[in-house]
């Protein structure tokens, strides 16, 4: 039992020497897991597309789905597939021209507070119809972005979660600051620094 307890003491000593010591923490978010979270943002419904004009039922449409992403450089560029259905609706059918083509974005990897957001979105690739791209660029520039914002704290939080079950040891996030947010190899590396509470 006295074993037990040294080793309790020692391992707490050595965590509060090493929190307070810490300046920043690098906190990897992988690719899969920023396209997970763009998937459940945004392409979370039953059919996994995002319908920008209509919906399943409408005769004329237009939706994007199968969203896939990619590191360039210091860049995050998310592609997409359009569908389109363009034209007027007569007796419940779409009267026009149907279009399936690719999108594509390109986005800057950005921190505030505890959030990894994106700026700079540039649309790189859309069609070269004049009615897809007035429905199609601001969901690009804007949805896309707000889409794929991760709560840092929160991941952390919940991955801590279960530390009592599995540790004995309740350990807690009291506060999270973003410094910076880099790409690198097929990580978005966040720079942070914060306080973890053990109890």
């Amino acid at each position: 039992m006295t074993t037990s307890w040294r080793t309790v003491a020692a391992v707490s000593l050595f965590l509060a020497i090493a929190l307070s010591r810490a300046h920043a923490v690098e906190l990897k978010v992988s690719r899969d897991a920023l396209e997970r979270t763009l998937k459940q943002q945004l392409f979370g419904g039953r059919d996994g597309r995002y319908y920008l004009k209509g919906n399943s039922q409408s005769a004329c449409f237009v939706y994007a789905e199968s969203p896939r992403l990619l590191f360039v450089d210091d860049r995050i560029v998310v592609q997409l597939k359009t569908h389109a259905r363009l034209g007027q609706r007569m007796g419940g059918a779409c009267i026009g021209i149907a279009l399936s083509l690719p999108a594509e974005v390109s986005l800057a990897p950005d921190g505030e507070g505890e959030t990894v957001g994106f700026r700079d979105a540039r649309v790189d690739k859309v069609s070269d119809h004049t009615e897809l791209n007035f429905v199609l660029t601001p969901f690009l520039s804007r949805e896309v972005p707000s889409g794929m914002r991760v709560n840092a704290a929160g991941l952390l939080r919940k991955a801590l979660e279960g530390s009592t079950l599995s540790s004995g040891y309740k350990v807690s996030l009291e506060r999270l600051k973003i410094h910076s947010v880099q790409i690198e190899g097929d990580d978005l590396v966040v720079d942070v620094d914060g306080d973890i509470g053990v109890q």
